[in-house]
């Protein structure tokens, strides 16, 4: 199976300005950095491709042509690549309203500063089988103080999401990933011509009303790797640099 037989489309969310890896961004976005050798987010689009994805729109604010100029219009990828240009950032729910007239049926939005080999047959699979508005994919983190952190039931619904709780509220190890697999009728949940943020305002809001989110765990044969800031970009660098 692919996901062009579903003719799913993505978004990537790469607008923001990286402040905490500068100087890193300095002269490029946190998308563009590179790791052994390719910015991160050509590795998010082959992944992407490899699946059966074939349509991705990006957003844009921070320094928009060195994506632009480097990625055109996607050909050498094998996919379509169209651009929202944000004259002000949205937040990332925000940036997904903007262009709600893109997205025709369930779509994905990953967080362009993340890697992961998610297994985006499966995380399909899981979504359409649980039945749920979104399905946010997890990965397990022992600090969890800067993440979107869950609470699951035992049929992987979540039943309680705090965006960095701060050490004394109780929580989880299991925190949102960045990567989310919805169904167009969540684009209903985010307030248009404003900023906002899915772990702040979405995901609460939909928990309030009653609807359905589940969470995809990420297995030990799906890897994770998130570039926040230097100290990570550090260790990405070095793990990815002994594997080459």
């Amino acid at each position: 199976m692919k996901l062009n037989e579903t003719k799913m489309k993505a978004m990537i969310l790469a607008a923001g300005k990286g402040t905490r890896l500068r100087p890193y961004t300095n002269q490029k976005p946190k998308c563009m950095i590179p790791i052994a050798g390719k910015p991160i987010l050509a590795y998010i689009i082959e992944w992407l491709g490899k699946h059966g994805i074939r349509e991705i729109i990006i957003n844009l604010h921070y320094l928009p042509e060195v994506i632009k100029s480097y990625f055109g219009e996607g050909e050498k990828w094998g996919v379509k690549i169209f651009y929202s240009h944000e004259e002000r950032l949205l937040g990332t729910a925000g940036g997904v309203k903007n262009v709600e007239f893109f997205f025709d049926g369930p779509f994905l939005v990953w967080y362009g500063d993340n890697l992961s080999t998610c297994n985006l047959i499966k995380l399909y699979q899981f979504h359409k089988a649980k039945g749920g508005l979104g399905t946010i994919v997890l990965h397990r983190r022992e600090e969890v103080s800067q993440s979107g952190v869950v609470r699951l039931n035992g049929e992987d619904q979540i039943i309680y999401f705090q965006e960095k709780p701060k050490s004394e509220q109780p929580h989880s190890n299991w925190v949102n990933a960045g990567i989310y697999l919805f169904e167009r009728e969540v684009l209903n949940y985010i307030c248009p011509d404003r900023s906002s943020d899915f772990g702040l305002d979405v995901f609460p809001r939909l928990l309030d009303k009653g609807e359905r989110l589940y969470g995809y765990r990420l297995s030990p044969n799906e890897g994770f790797w998130w570039i926040d800031r230097p100290e990570d970009l550090k260790k990405v660098l070095e793990e990815w640099r002994e594997n080459q």
